[in-house]
């Protein structure tokens, strides 16, 4: 007897998951406009998109709405620098020492650059490429000349350069000639 009482019980819950289903079918085919997933609870997901939460972008792809053609990104969050050749093909991407004052995100041009000279920090740079100047403070890309990317100055220091290392420095230089488009992101 208790095969048959157990095949019942199963009857019985199968019958009641079905009917429970249903009902949820019609609540949610009656609720009004507007109310965002909940009028579409029953609904199967359109074809190729997935339920799964969405996979972290990788640090080193170049940000969406980065701009077209060739171009400098420079990433004020990610403190990562992308070179990016009319094809959209990314030639060059490397990490950056940020400057003490950051340029708003928005797009700019290579205003100026000198091979040597001594930063704002009175640290000697070589490949200097400036783009923009945010309360009187020039805004740049450089590369230390004994290799050091960390910024030597303390946090009252009002600096601009943007420290990259000798090999990406070399890279920039030969990138970005006088009119190149900066753009910078968040």
């Amino acid at each position: 007897m208790s095969a048959s009482s157990s095949g019942i019980v199963a009857g019985l819950t199968a019958a009641a998951l079905a009917t429970v289903g249903h009902l949820a079918h019609q609540a949610a085919e009656s609720l009004p406009a507007g109310l965002g997933r909940a009028a579409h609870a029953g609904a199967a997901p359109a074809p190729g998109t997935s339920k799964a939460p969405p996979l972290k972008r990788d640090p080193k792809a170049l940000p969406l709405d980065s701009g077209k053609g060739a171009r400098v990104v420079y990433s004020l969050r990610g403190d990562r620098v992308w070179l990016v050749a009319g094809d959209e093909a990314v030639s060059r991407t490397f990490e950056v020492e940020p400057s003490a004052v950051d340029p708003a995100p928005g797009s700019y041009a290579v205003t100026s650059r000198s091979n040597s000279v001594t930063g704002s920090d009175g640290v000697p740079v070589e490949h200097v490429v400036r783009f923009a100047t945010v309360d009187g403070v020039v805004i740049g890309f450089s590369a230390a000349v004994g290799g050091s990317t960390a910024p030597a100055p303390g946090p009252k220091a009002r600096t601009g350069g943007i420290r990259e290392s000798r090999a990406d420095g070399d890279a920039m230089w030969t990138f970005a000639t006088i009119g190149r488009t900066v753009v910078v992101v968040r």
